[in-house]
């Protein structure tokens, strides 16, 4: 398989890449532009395999992503490269739109010029995979109700309605043109390489720094976590064994108040890098005006990837927020640059939980 991974820099688009690049018969070829998310650093276990390569394309470019699709001989693309954090969304709604919206457009333009160029044998086994959220079904109460891939989508915010303006195009692309594509909506993702302004992270790195751990409202708002590895396997899944033109929900079963995660991040680095004086953690803990349209709750049932493509995530959130605190402990050569470079002058960083 020839695979290009868009976003491949990313927090989700790196794990794919390195669990990928560890396949026997695969090549990985990466298409990220870099934006302020995107890092090299977390592609050091694999920038020098043999069978990985970067490019440094805008999505956009579509003539640029055409010429490499024909180069590489791509017969399979994973399309993770988007803007994703909700905060910025609000304050920047273009962008979203330029990427999310316009990107994807403008890759489904490319890859089905490269697809219509295939044989029919090889037109039947391409696939266009695109990766996108939960966010895009809205909210759900706090006390019932789960989002299954039948859920009618109700976006909340410029990011999620965004992402699923992307949803759409990717669906109209395979009714109309006959692309082979595959979806998948994930849950909140965490674990190594994850950008420093997202509410895991954010609240580890303050937590060394000694510096404020900000929850928004009240810390009520829910949300399924999904290991970051875990979340990679349920891709590669998906776009070797998903079903042309279905959708596939990846959660991990792992609901989580905002507040109850600060609180359970404070518990574990108190046993594991006590502070001095014998205090603890969670008096760092401080709550920050609510963002708006805050969505209450997030909840995948991912019945149907776990029945189908037989995929079950390995990791409990208990064990993965080990594992991901742990490595965070052990790696402040990736993340103290970032801290350093992105956010002097703002120590609180930037809130929200999302990822994709």
């Amino acid at each position: 398989m020839n695979i290009l991974v868009t976003g491949g820099a990313g927090f989700i688009g790196s794990a794919v890449c390195r669990l990928l690049v560890g396949r026997e018969g695969v090549k990985v070829i990466n298409l990220d532009k870099l934006t302020y998310a995107g890092n090299l650093q977390s592609l050091r276990p694999i920038e020098n395999a043999a069978n990985y390569k970067h490019y440094p394309v805008d999505i956009c470019d579509d003539a640029k992503v055409l010429e490499i699709l024909r180069r590489e001989d791509i017969d399979t693309i994973m399309h993770l490269a988007a803007e994703s954090h909700v905060d910025r969304s609000i304050d920047g709604p273009g962008a979203f739109i330029e990427t999310n919206v316009v990107g994807t457009f403008r890759l489904l333009n490319a890859s089905l010029a490269h697809w219509r160029e295939l044989s029919s044998e090889r037109q039947e086994r391409f696939r266009f995979h695109h990766v996108s959220t939960d966010e895009v079904f809205g909210d759900l109460p706090f006390d019932e109700g789960v989002f299954t891939e039948d859920t009618p989508y109700a976006p909340s915010s410029p990011y999620s309605a965004s992402k699923a303006a992307s949803d759409h195009f990717v669906r109209a692309w395979h009714e109309t043109y006959g692309l082979p594509v595959v979806l998948s909506n994930c849950s909140n993702n965490y674990g190594p390489f994850h950008f420093p302004e997202k509410l895991i992270p954010l609240v580890i790195l303050n937590a060394l720094d000694e510096q404020p751990l900000p929850v928004y409202g009240n810390g009520t708002n829910v949300r399924d976590w999904l290991f970051v590895e875990d979340h990679a396997r349920a891709l590669e899944r998906v776009v070797t064994m998903g079903r042309v033109g279905e959708s596939y929900n990846i959660g991990g079963r792992a609901e989580h108040s905002n507040l109850s995660v600060v609180q359970t991040i404070c518990d574990v680095l108190d046993t594991k890098c006590p502070r001095a004086g014998g205090k603890n953690y969670r008096e760092l803990i401080t709550f920050v005006a609510d963002r708006p349209g805050h969505d209450r709750r997030y909840a995948i049932d991912p019945a149907k990837i776990e029945r189908e493509l037989g995929w079950k995530a390995e990791e409990t959130f208990e064990t993965g927020l080990a594992k991901t605190i742990d490595w965070y402990l052990a790696n402040e050569w990736w993340w103290r640059p970032i801290r350093a470079e992105r956010y002097q002058g703002n120590r609180l960083g930037v809130m929200q939980a999302k990822t994709v």
